[in-house]
């Protein structure tokens, strides 16, 4: 499960910039975990995900990627997280009914299935393809491991799952059913997906968070340190042309910049001059065509609001031709996750 802290006070303090420009946001959650709902962040659903849309920026699309919200409480225990995708297939339903606004939120569904299972791993995508029914799109399996207990794992995946055997032979399930493999992951394993995209080079893999730039624990005080190793690892990456890279994910409190701990969001001309080093260089790299700006909420809202977030990202591209704006924030992710070019 994900739940996060309580999200700091704060509003963005500037104007909507360039309000028309259509946006998909390719990473969001929608989850609830009835067992922690005392808790802040034990719940985020539809209505909750249009309150930050509505804060004026064009978003047109969205795609869902999970977050082990609602699996099935019966039947074999590998089948269970289809559960995830039979709940938001039904709230991409309610969205699409146009009765909660004209954005198509869970326009495409990213799901988890369990690559280790090798070629059992068949008949759990095939049920996500069902339940999905013409929305899902790809799989997330997070690898997110470092050796210090001090940095948080996703689903505690052991080291060098992506070079495990059975996880290999998971994955050439994926192309077989066109699917895309989004990767969570730290930045120090970069090297191992980069072995895992020369060995499939027809599969389409998607880079969540810009690769998982760690700044606390062992990484503290290091930010020059691993910004060298993560640009490193990020210009390897982007010589596998089956790689495309999601721009977002610094508001986790994993990047270190300290944003929960304050009593205010920062604004969102310092949240783009804290991030820009980091986008800008994976734009280099990888092309505008093959980078998308993603919201990353509600994991991200514990660090800055949806409508700044998006200005942050407009003020990094305010040099940027009309053209590579659209494929930053909407043409890419249409592409890669095959949505409706019009929803």
């Amino acid at each position: 499960m994900a739940i996060m802290p309580e999200e700091l006070p704060g509003e963005i303090n500037e104007e909507i910039l360039d309000p028309e420009l259509p946006i998909c946001d390719p990473h969001h959650h929608l989850w609830e975990y009835p067992e922690y709902l005392s808790r802040p962040g034990s719940r985020y659903l539809l209505e909750d995900l249009l309150e930050d849309i509505k804060s004026g920026h064009n978003i047109t699309q969205t795609v869902f990627v999970e977050c082990m919200s609602k699996y099935r409480q019966d039947g074999p225990q590998e089948m269970k997280p289809v559960g995830e995708t039979e709940f938001v297939q039904g709230i991409a339903a309610q969205s699409a009914s146009g009765l909660y606004g004209p954005t198509r939120v869970a326009a495409g569904i990213v799901a988890y299935a369990d690559l280790t299972l090798g070629s059992g791993v068949a008949k759990l995508l095939e049920a996500h393809l069902e339940a999905g029914k013409n929305r899902f799109r790809g799989i997330r399996h997070s690898v997110s491991w470092d050796p210090s207990d001090s940095i948080p794992a996703y689903m505690n995946p052991p080291s060098g799952l992506l070079l495990d055997s059975k996880f290999r032979e998971g994955f050439r399930f994926l192309q077989r059913y066109g699917l895309s493999f989004d990767a969570w992951l730290y930045h120090p394993q970069m090297p191992e997906l980069v072995d895992l995209a020369r060995i499939f080079p027809e599969t389409q893999i998607i880079l969540d968070h810009i690769g998982g730039v760690i700044g606390i624990g062992p990484y503290s005080g290091k930010r020059e340190e691993v910004f060298q190793q993560w640009k490193k690892g990020i210009s390897d990456l982007s010589a596998c042309p089956n790689v495309v890279v999601k721009l977002g994910g610094l508001g986790m409190p994993l990047s270190g910049f300290g944003w929960t701990e304050r009593k205010i969001h920062p604004n969102p001309t310092e949240l783009a001059e804290s991030m820009s080093p980091y986008y800008h260089w994976c734009i280099e790299q990888f092309g505008v065509n093959r980078c998308m700006f993603e919201s990353n909420f509600p994991v991200d809202k514990v660090s800055y609001s949806y409508g700044a977030m998006w200005n942050a990202f407009k003020r990094i591209c305010r040099n940027f031709s009309a053209e590579e704006k659209a494929a930053l924030f909407h043409d890419t992710a249409i592409r890669v996750y095959r949505l409706p070019s019009k929803p």
